[in-house]
């Protein structure tokens, strides 16, 4: 299906009639030694075109690829933008989506340096556009987890910076961009409902939290196919009611 932005030409995207718009927002640093530093981002677009492919009316839009990862500048090859630079790109994309006519907008995202800057971005939209639809997933490391029966992952859920489920998913999406044989494990000593505000370099000296040892392309699949069914799901059942939310 032609419904990825930077591939179509203008007469195509006028053609494709679209109604809705998804952005995937990711990152470029290092996790672990084992997977492509692109991770965040290929595995949030992927997602993203899967999720289109099945959805009526919505255009990929180009990926964002670097987002804010300074907390994880203590690795190579980290690339960052600065939190006030990450907000600003996320909201001048929306805008310029809003501007060509399309105002339901998905985010998929897939690094946890972006979740601030997307609520920032998303709240300031509304208040400027208080007519256009934002839906998001902020983070699919969570959703697949509590999606999937929770005897899928065998330590610490399934969590951690390229741990069992993220490298699980790359496994299956882009196994040709990972070395499985410097995967390794390390769960750091975290206490519950209490968040700490960490740099990278305090939780691992190996560029990677969780325990990636365990992880399998099929877990992955199964993480892959959970989130698009239940985007998918979410999304179709918005159309239905035509992205109004008051009972």
């Amino acid at each position: 299906m032609m419904n990825e932005l930077w591939k179509m030409t203008a007469h195509q995207v006028k053609e494709g009639n679209f109604t809705k718009a998804i952005l995937s927002i990711g990152s470029c640093e290092a996790h672990g030694a084992h997977i492509a530093e692109g991770c965040d981002t290929l595995v949030s677009y992927k997602l993203s075109k899967q999720i289109a492919d099945r959805v009526e009316g919505m255009l990929v839009l180009p990926p964002v690829t670097v987002g804010y990862s300074a907390h994880y500048d203590s690795f190579p090859f980290s690339l960052t933008l600065s939190y006030d630079t990450t907000t600003a790109v996320i909201y001048d994309i929306i805008e310029s989506v809003v501007r060509n006519g399309i105002t339901r907008i998905f985010l998929m995202n897939g690094h946890d340096g972006n979740i601030a800057p997307i609520e920032i971005a998303s709240r300031k939209i509304k208040e400027v556009y208080p007519e256009v639809q934002i839906a998001s997933l902020t983070q699919w490391w969570v959703a697949a987890g509590n999606l999937l029966p929770k005897d899928t992952f065998e330590v610490w859920g399934g969590l951690g910076h390229a741990g069992e489920g993220e490298t699980s998913i790359a496994y299956h999406l882009f196994p040709d961009w990972c070395e499985p044989k410097l995967a390794t494990c390390v769960v750091p000593d975290l206490p519950d409902e209490v968040e700490i505000k960490w740099d990278f370099s305090e939780l691992t000296d190996t560029a990677q939290t969780g325990d990636a040892t365990k992880a399998t392309a099929e877990k992955g699949k199964m993480m892959n196919d959970a989130i698009v069914e239940h985007v998918v799901k979410v999304l179709n059942e918005l159309d239905e009611k035509d992205w109004k939310y008051r009972r």
